[in-house]
């Protein structure tokens, strides 16, 4: 179909930037929007990416860098990279045949994490059996129902998850203003501006009606009342939710634990107290709190309240590996991957996240070699300096 890049145009892109632009060719507006976009005027989104360009790398020279060491910890498990799969909802939207079990597949492949969105669009058991060797992590929302978390945690647990994820900043959906614009939902409706569009996608289009209907596959007997997703998060989600409730999390699941949207020093010393064994700096992607600070300015300070001895994962606006060796220096212990991997899911399924993780990969590999760090662990923040502030 004319509007799928060919595998060779994926496999030869040199950076995250040109998977978006396949991508682009390849969704419908109103899909790719809904990756692409942030909340409100999208200051966030765009700081989020541009500020790390105000910080600058100093080095270290004459090192041995013969032997590189990628590898690190996140939620108790070792894995290849620093880098690992944040969790996304519904991706069968960017790849309607596979979606998650794409993704998985390639972090299998990649050796890295994968983490499950509660809204994923393939079942827990499902994506557990591409990725039978990496770790694998459960992401969950606060339902009203509590019920529905206990089962859903349960079966993760039976399936191999290891780490539980708690997201905590998004009570409310943000205020994405392409998707009512692009008359956008999940799953998409349609009407004259999605129909058009789609039109224009054949290729997608021809996916889209060969697949099976896409929704929240973990959920089937949730009555969401016909509901898009932005509707059940507002509607069925827990806004009540409180530090006591935390614990309640933690205890229930009884093992790794992180939470996940945290922004200060404060909530993340708290989450600690409350029995969280990891803290998750991250502005959502720039899709709720509008002209929030990037995150990594806030790092230091959070890495300061918790201490050495607690895991910090971030993320926000990596594109570059060099992104990702910047949050590493600035206190974080790994980072988590979304929109990079999802521009790949979107070019072109298992092979584009395959491409976008061997990108990130070479970057940092790369990147060790030049700053004269050979082992990702000993990368800290005297080699970075704030040049912009």
């Amino acid at each position: 179909m004319p509007s799928v890049p060919p595998m060779s145009q994926v496999s030869q892109a040199i950076n995250i930037s040109e998977l978006r632009a396949l991508a682009k060719r390849r969704l419908p507006r109103m899909v790719f929007d809904y990756i692409d976009g942030g909340a409100e005027d999208e200051v966030t989104l765009r700081q989020s990416v541009d500020r790390f360009a105000d910080y600058g790398w100093q080095w270290n020279s004459l090192v041995d860098s013969s032997q590189i060491d990628t590898s690190t910890t996140v939620l108790g498990e070792r894995i290849a990279q620093p880098f690992f799969i944040s969790p996304t909802a519904a991706s069968r939207l960017f790849h309607p045949r596979k979606g998650e079990l794409a993704v998985a597949a390639a972090a299998q492949k990649a050796g890295i994490a994968y983490s499950v969105s509660t809204l994923g669009s393939q079942t827990l058991e499902d994506i557990a059996a591409v990725a039978p060797d990496v770790p694998k992590f459960v992401q969950i929302y606060v339902w009203k129902d509590r019920g529905i978390v206990r089962e859903f945690m349960a079966r993760a647990k039976a399936a191999g998850y290891t780490g539980c994820i708690l997201t905590v900043d998004a009570t409310v959906a943000g205020l994405r203003e392409r998707d009512p614009r692009n008359g956008f939902s999940i799953p998409p409706s349609i009407n004259v501006k999605t129909a058009t569009q789609a039109m224009g996608r054949p290729g997608y289009l021809f996916d889209m009606f060969t697949s099976a209907p896409i929704g929240p596959a973990n959920f089937e007997s949730v009555d969401t009342g016909g509901r898009d997703v932005m509707a059940v998060i507002n509607e069925l989600f827990d806004q009540t939710m409180c530090w006591k409730d935390l614990e309640w999390f933690v205890k229930e699941w009884g093992g790794p634990f992180a939470v996940k949207g945290l922004s200060t020093a404060a909530d993340a010393r708290r989450a600690v107290d409350s029995g969280a064994s990891a803290v998750w700096v991250s502005n959502h992607g720039g899709r709720q709190i509008d002209t929030s600070v990037p995150v990594i300015d806030l790092l230091p300070e959070i890495r300061a309240a918790v201490g050495a001895g607690v895991e910090i994962i971030a993320d926000g606006g990596v594109r570059r590996g060099a992104h990702v060796l910047k949050l590493l220096a600035r206190g974080a212990n790994s980072v988590a991957l979304g929109r990079a991997y999802l521009y790949g899911l979107a070019a072109g399924g298992e092979a584009g996240v395959t491409r976008a993780l061997d990108i990130l990969a070479t970057d940092v590999r790369r990147g060790l070699s030049l700053l004269g760090v050979p082992k990702v662990a000993d990368l800290d923040g005297t080699l970075l300096r704030l040049c912009r502030p």
